[in-house]
């Protein structure tokens, strides 16, 4: 029964969909829904995360793999006027970023590599600047800043790397730019988009020993990522 449901909605908005982008005279659908003063919805999305270091002295960088993950979240949405609206973004975001150290005094595999995993609460506020509306086709263009809090920080841990144990701020400052288009369907309105997060503090805790060949030779380390969110409302 759930997949006859998935499936009947996806050949809706297909349906929807082809109507909007290669009719002529498409049926104007949802004509008054941005009009609205407040709305909400929700979103599904992957992400994929880096990090960027910047160093004291020059020497061999730290090299940073990430993987794929998986967000979730809400969309509160309050109208400002015609083509511009504050939006809140709430998020849940898990992901992984594999570090690999090539420092020559780190010679067994175990020293070199460090799988930093993280479980983010996003708090993004930002401003969507959205153009004229084409039919049932809307394109935008966002941008603000952001609040994650790492729930896998190891903020509090008192052990480090000589212990196996990379450690983060637990909250860190991000500003976001992206773009996508609102498509209005029969039913809702769907979104996808994409958009860049760069981080703006230095996110690293320091090893305890100064000279630490994972921490002592970073200036800074900062998250950088891309999303890319399918919103319903």
């Amino acid at each position: 029964m759930r997949k006859f449901i998935l499936i009947s909605l996806l050949l809706l908005s297909l349906n929807s969909f082809s109507q909007s982008m290669f009719s002529k005279n498409p049926v104007i659908n949802l004509e008054n829904f941005d009009k609205q003063r407040v709305h909400w919805g929700y979103f599904l999305g992957f992400s994929s995360y880096d990090f960027k270091f910047d160093y004291i002295k020059p020497g061999v960088d730290i090299e940073v793999k990430g993987t794929t993950g998986f967000n979730v979240g809400l969309v509160g949405n309050l109208r400002i006027m015609e083509h511009l609206d504050l939006r809140f973004e709430p998020g849940l975001y898990y992901t992984q970023r594999d570090l690999t150290f090539h420092d020559p005094s780190l010679t067994r595999p175990v020293d070199q590599l460090r799988e930093v995993k993280s479980t983010y609460i996003h708090f993004p506020l930002l401003l969507k600047f959205s153009s004229q509306r084409f039919g049932n086709v809307r394109p935008y263009v966002v941008g603000g800043f952001s609040k994650s809090l790492n729930l896998g920080s190891n903020h509090d841990a008192t052990d480090d790397n000589y212990a196996y144990r990379f450690r983060m701020t637990r909250w860190s400052t991000n500003y976001e730019l992206g773009l996508g288009v609102d498509f209005y369907l029969e039913y809702f309105k769907f979104s996808p988009s994409i958009r860049g997060v760069f981080g703006i503090n230095d996110e690293l805790i320091r090893d305890n020993n100064p000279n630490s060949p994972w921490t002592g030779n970073v200036e800074s380390m900062k998250t950088r990522g891309i999303f890319i969110n399918f919103t319903f409302h």
